[in-house]
């Protein structure tokens, strides 16, 4: 897959059945997104796009997410991570308070452009406890991606390190919010489901 061109991200997005105000937004929120994640790669090698392009894919077809800014910000979720110097550019296209959303979604060491410090994870954790719940559910869709994409990753120490963190942190997060929406609930079943699967992978 090469998804490089505008016409795919919006098809990605589904936005050929969004009103004419929502397939002008999507038409922005791609262009960024192309612009946002060029150049960068995952730690498998592969081209960043493809990562929240997937998190769009498995929040529209297992989720059955259809509201458009919620796949929008699925689309740009890792936008200030990999790229925090875009925020003016995100403010300029898509609004502020957008753009606060996906700083809420970025930890606070990569928006600050500077090594992870004692206390960030910490702080991190609260601040995703803190997302309103289609904020959340667009976090747990990435995680749910990045276990999936576990067994293409070359760093065996990593893929247990993010296991460690599921367990800690974001399944037992999942158990304390899936009532709080039908795609809460389906997202904390799959979770479980793939965490059980991945476990036995990677072992020990």
């Amino acid at each position: 897959m090469n998804p490089t061109d505008l016409d795919h991200v919006l098809t990605v997005l589904g936005a050929a059945a969004w009103s004419t105000d929502e397939q002008s937004r999507a038409d922005a929120a791609g262009t960024l997104a192309l612009t946002v994640y060029d150049g960068h790669t995952r730690d498998q090698g592969t081209p960043y796009l493809e990562h929240p392009l997937a998190v769009v894919t498995l929040l529209r077809t297992e989720i059955r997410v259809i509201h458009p800014e919620t796949l929008i910000l699925a689309l740009l979720h890792d936008a200030l991570e990999v790229a925090p110097e875009s925020e003016a550019l995100l403010v300029q296209h898509l609004g502020a308070p957008f753009t606060a959303r996906l700083r809420a979604m970025t930890a606070d060491h990569r928006l600050e452009q500077r090594p992870k410090a004692a206390g960030d994870e910490t702080n991190w954790r609260f601040k995703q406890a803190a997302l309103p719940p289609e904020d959340l559910l667009v976090r747990l869709a990435d995680r749910l991606h990045n276990l999936r994409d576990l067994a293409v990753s070359p760093n065996l120490a990593r893929r247990r390190r993010f296991l460690q963190s599921l367990e800690d942190f974001y399944l037992p997060l999942a158990d304390a919010t899936c009532g709080l929406s039908p795609h809460l609930a389906a997202m904390h079943a799959l979770l479980h489901a793939e965490h059980v699967q991945h476990q036995q992978e990677v072992g020990p």
